[in-house]
């Protein structure tokens, strides 16, 4: 990946990369374009039981991110050739509404195509083909090559890359006119070819009725003993046909999948798109190159979003918030000035306006914090509704719970959701004082304004501005720690400790 020689960490650098001097992609509607995303392989170099575009960068598997980049198009048919796991990759492709053909053997990229030619209607005129592992690849970029294709006339249309070090690259060489002469691979090329720094993506634009006869002439001649679309692209070029090369306005584009590295390298990639995306949205982040930040994630204007947090899924941050260091949102939605303190775990829930939580809290799914709630350190909430200016400031846990209006609930407090056998509800009124160390057996109900003693286990339902008292009471006996001193230093004396025998200082022989 270092032959790419970008530092994707830049905002500045990536905000310029993305622009792309193309139609608009919402304007390209390619209503005589089938786009072939090729999606067979297992991926060996991964490692991996899991098929290599299923594995995941950027917050989704590589596969869906090549749909998604594809769809803008508006293309006829969107296919994708599946075979390795085809169950598993057809159900996320199919999810996004593009339709499969499996290919099963697997015999190259030329063989790719001529199965999915059995899925294309035949009023098609033109391809786009695009490997299932290049997530990196924009909508923009693919409507600029079918443009190019499309007013050249071309045969087929390469989409190729300018890259620092094209080691292990096959090099576009073009001809006077600036035509595709042919693609030479490293191993055939001579130092002269070496040098070009242009290369092949392996992403085409072809014209099907011209590409056909060219498919059905191909043989295994090669090592692999399959069928390549680049061998496919020199027929072209032997019979006169016009080839071309469209240049991505950004190298990593074409950036496949073929390792691990390859994987953390297009995940960071993706990490700092959509971190400069959201900055320039007006959220301040620091140490951007550290933040986790989904594709999906929106965040407002003057909300700070300090160092290591995960924002996932779809979680939804509004204007003037803090979320401090560590913390971990997945689809939670979050009001305005709000304030997340560092550590906290929230999933599937909601912070209304001027809600304050953590350190170190949790929240699990379905926890609805209303207005003016405070959630403090180590307190755990789960499948609850905490109303307008409650507070549990700690080591507290509530579950299947109702809290009312300004309610407060003392350290050390849970409620006794589960019997074993299945969950209660505990309802507590508004104004509600819930003293410390106390356990609220569900289900339950606490009325308005009642005061729950310290240390106290309600089994029952309490009134309204009641006092309730639920624990053993206490009794003090005076004197009673000095003579249990007096008796316990009588039975030392009584029963003295054995002492240790000395060591001999003679050795026994």
């Amino acid at each position: 990946m270092a032959a790419f020689g970008i530092d994707a960490t830049l905002p500045r650098d990536l905000i310029a990369k993305a622009k792309v001097e193309s139609d608009n992609v919402n304007n390209m509607a390619a209503k005589d374009t089938v786009i072939v995303i090729l999606a067979a392989g297992k991926g060996t170099r991964m490692h991996s039981e899991l098929a290599k575009v299923l594995h995941r960068a950027g917050g989704r598997s590589l596969v869906e991110h090549v749909v998604r980049a594809c769809q803008p198009l508006k293309p006829r048919q969107l296919l994708a050739v599946v075979g390795h796991q085809a169950p598993e990759v057809g159900a996320v492709v199919e999810a996004l509404g593009a339709e499969t053909v499996v290919q099963q053997p697997q015999r190259g990229t030329g063989h790719a195509l001529q199965v999915a030619r059995r899925k294309m209607r035949r009023s098609t005129k033109l391809a786009v083909v695009v490997p299932g592992d290049a997530p990196l690849l924009r909508p923009e970029t693919l409507a600029a090559l079918l443009d190019t294709h499309r007013r050249g006339e071309a045969a087929a249309t390469i989409l190729s890359a300018e890259l620092d070090d094209p080691t292990d690259y096959g090099r576009i060489v073009r001809d006077s006119e600036g035509r595709v002469q042919a693609i030479i691979e490293e191993k055939a090329s001579t130092p002269e070819q070496r040098a070009i720094r242009e290369v092949n993506s392996s992403i085409y634009c072809f014209t099907l009725e011209k590409l056909w006869p060219c498919l059905n002439a191909l043989r295994p001649n090669n090592a692999h003993h399959e069928l390549y679309l680049t061998d496919a692209i020199a027929l072209l070029r032997q019979r006169n046909e016009r080839v071309l090369a469209q240049l991505a306005p950004d190298a990593n584009e074409i950036l496949g999948c073929n390792s691990r590295a390859d994987l953390a390298e297009v995940d960071r990639i993706f990490r700092a798109r959509k971190a400069a995306e959201i900055m320039k949205a007006g959220t301040t982040i620091y140490l951007p190159e550290s933040a986790v930040i989904d594709p999906e994630v929106v965040s407002g204007p003057d909300t700070v979003i300090e160092s290591g947090v995960q924002l996932l899924g779809k979680t939804r941050i509004g204007s003037r918030c803090v979320i401090r260091t560590g913390s971990v949102l997945h689809d939670t939605q979050v009001g305005n000035d709000v304030i997340v303190e560092p550590h906290c775990v929230i999933q599937s829930s909601r912070l209304a306006d001027r809600v304050s939580i953590g350190p170190f809290a949790r929240l699990r799914p379905n926890s609805d914090l209303r207005a003016g709630v405070h959630i403090g350190n180590f307190v755990e909430v789960k499948n609850s509704v905490v109303r307008e200016g409650a507070k549990a400031g700690h080591l507290t846990y509530l579950g299947d719970a109702t809290v009312g209006r300004k309610a407060n609930i003392g350290a050390g407090t849970i409620t006794c959701n589960y019997d074993g056998f299945a969950k209660y509800r505990t309802t507590i009124g508004d104004g509600v004082f819930v003293g410390s160390d106390s356990a609220l057996v569900a289900p339950v109900r606490i009325g308005a304004g009642a005061y729950i003693a310290a240390g106290s286990t309600i089994t029952e339902n309490v009134p309204a501005g009641a006092l309730a008292i639920a624990r053993g009471r206490q009794s003090n006996k005076k004197g009673w720690a000095a003579a249990r001193r007096r008796e316990l230093r009588r039975a030392v004396k009584l029963n003295p400790r054995p002492r240790k025998q000395k060591r001999s200082k003679r050795r026994r022989r």
